[in-house]
C-alpha cells in the first residue's frame, strides 16, 4: 500500500475517534446535568416540606379558676339610754361655760371604739342652749352629749323617744340639724320633712348593707303637730310595714330600734312580744329595745330569724336605785355569706353581753362615770357580785347560750 493510502486510513480513524469522544462527552454532560437536576430538586423539595412543618407547642390543660364562697362581717356594739338629768350636765359643765361629757365615758370608749358599728339611744332631746337646758319631766340636753358619744366611736343613734317633743318642734329641728353636721353617723326617728322621713337610707359597712329604723310607742301625751308627724316616728304596724318594704330587698340587714315596754319592768310585756314577732315576720333581723330604763331579756325568735334585745336599760342617768343605774351592753356580729352560686345568707350571730353601772358621788351628785361591772369592787358598789348574778339571770332567761364577757380591757 502506498504512503498516501496509509495517510488517508489514519485520518479516517482519527475523525471517527474524535466523533466517538465527542459523543461520550455529550452523553456524560447530559447525564451529569440530569443527575444534578434530580438530586438538587429532591433536596429542595424535602426542604420545602420541612419548612412547612408547624413547630410543636407544649400546651398546658386549661384550668378554670375555682369559685370560692365569700364571707363578710361587721361587729355591732350596743348600749342603752343616755338619760341626761340636770345633775349630769351640771357635772359636765366647765369653767368657761361649755360642757364636757367625755370623762363619763372613759371606761367605755376603749370598748365601743373597737367596733365597726356602735349604737346608743339618745333619750333626751339635744335641743341646744337657746331653748334652755332642763330636767325631768321636759328634758333638754347640751349637744356636747352627742359629741362625747361620737368621740367614743358611736355611729348609730336612735332618736324616737317619749321625750322627743319635750321642747316642741324647734327642739327637734335643732336636734336633727346637729346630727346632720356629723359625718358617718346613722340616725333615725326624727326628721325635718315628710319627704326626708319617707326616703329610704341605705348604709354600708365592710361590704354589708343595712337599713336602720327607729320608732317609739310612747309620747308622754306630747303629740306632734298635725301634718308634721315626721318630727317623731310614732310606731304603727302599717307604718313599719311600709318602711320595711321599701328596703327589705335592697339591703342585707334591717335593724329596728324600738322605744317600747313598761317603765321599770324587768319582764317583757305582751305588747313587746307582739310587735317583735310582727317585725320579724316583715324580715327584720335585729330589734334593739329601750324605754323601760332597766334591763330585760334577749332572745332569738321566729326560728332564729330575728335577734331581740327587749331593753338595754339606762346607759347613763341619775335615776335612783341599782336597777336603774345598771344597764346592758351587747355585741353581735352581722354575717353575710355568699356561696359559690351567689346565694346570700345573712345572720346575726355571736351575741355577747356585759353589765354596766353608772357611779357617782351620791353626796355631791358629781363625778359621774360608767363602769363595766367587771371593773367594780366593793368600795364602788358593795353588793356588786350579787347584783351581777341577779341581772345576768334576767337577761339570759330566754337565751341560756348567751356569752358573757364583752372585752373591756
Amino acid at each position: 500500500m502506498s504512503d498516501d493510502s496509509i495517510k488517508r486510513v489514519k485520518r479516517k480513524r482519527l475523525r471517527k475517534g474524535i466523533k466517538i469522544f465527542l459523543i461520550i462527552l455529550v452523553v456524560a454532560a447530559i447525564g451529569g446535568a440530569g443527575a444534578y437536576f434530580y438530586f438538587n430538586n429532591t433536596i429542595k423539595k424535602d426542604a420545602v416540606v420541612e419548612n412547612k412543618r408547624e413547630p410543636v407547642r407544649k400546651t398546658e390543660p386549661k384550668v378554670e379558676e375555682e369559685k370560692k364562697p365569700q364571707e363578710y362581717t361587721a361587729g355591732l356594739f350596743m348600749v342603752g339610754d343616755a338619760l341626761i338629768h340636770s345633775s349630769l350636765y351640771e357635772d359636765a359643765k366647765q369653767a368657761d361655760g361649755t360642757y364636757n361629757f367625755m370623762p363619763m365615758l372613759e371606761y367605755i370608749k376603749p370598748i365601743s371604739s373597737r367596733y365597726d358599728l356602735a349604737y346608743y339611744n339618745q333619750e333626751t332631746i339635744l335641743g341646744g342652749e337657746e331653748l334652755g337646758y332642763s330636767n325631768y319631766p321636759r328634758f333638754n340636753s347640751p349637744q356636747a352629749v352627742g359629741d362625747a358619744f361620737l368621740d367614743a366611736g358611736f355611729n348609730m343613734v336612735s332618736l324616737a323617744t317619749n321625750h322627743t317633743m319635750d321642747k316642741g318642734e324647734q327642739g327637734v329641728i335643732n336636734s336633727v340639724n346637729y346630727w346632720k353636721t356629723k359625718n358617718n353617723i346613722a340616725y333615725s326617728g326624727q326628721w325635718l320633712s315628710q319627704e326626708e322621713r319617707d326616703t329610704p337610707v341605705i348604709y354600708i359597712k365592710n361590704n354589708i348593707t343595712y337599713a336602720f329604723l327607729s320608732y317609739t310607742t310612747w309620747t308622754n301625751g306630747l303629740e306632734t303637730p298635725v301634718g308634721k308627724e315626721y318630727l317623731n316616728n310614732v310606731y304603727s304596724n302599717e307604718k313599719a310595714a311600709n318602711d320595711i318594704a321599701k328596703v327589705r330587698d335592697k339591703v342585707d340587714f334591717v335593724i329596728v330600734a324600738m322605744h317600747w315596754g313598761d317603765e321599770y319592768s324587768l319582764g317583757v310585756s305582751n305588747t313587746q312580744t307582739e310587735i317583735a314577732n310582727y317585725l320579724s315576720s316583715l324580715g327584720v333581723d335585729l330589734i334593739i329595745g329601750a324605754h323601760p330604763h332597766v334591763v330585760e331579756a334577749v332572745e332569738y325568735i321566729n326560728n332564729g330569724r330575728t335577734f331581740v334585745i327587749y331593753s338595754l336599760g339606762n346607759f347613763i342617768s341619775d335615776q335612783q336605785g341599782n336597777e336603774r343605774l345598771t344597764g346592758l351592753m351587747m355585741e353581735v356580729t352581722l354575717k353575710k355569706y355568699v356561696d359559690v352560686d351567689g346565694v346570700v345568707t345573712n345572720t346575726v350571730i355571736n351575741p355577747k353581753a356585759e353589765l354596766i353601772y353608772t357611779k357617782s358621788s351620791y353626796s355631791r351628785k358629781r363625778d359621774f362615770k360608767v363602769y363595766p361591772y367587771p371593773m367594780l369592787n366593793a368600795s364602788l358598789l358593795p353588793n356588786y357580785e350579787y347584783l351581777y348574778g341577779y341581772y345576768k339571770q334576767i337577761v339570759s332567761e330566754r337565751y341560756n347560750e348567751l356569752v358573757w364577757g364583752v372585752t373591756y380591757e
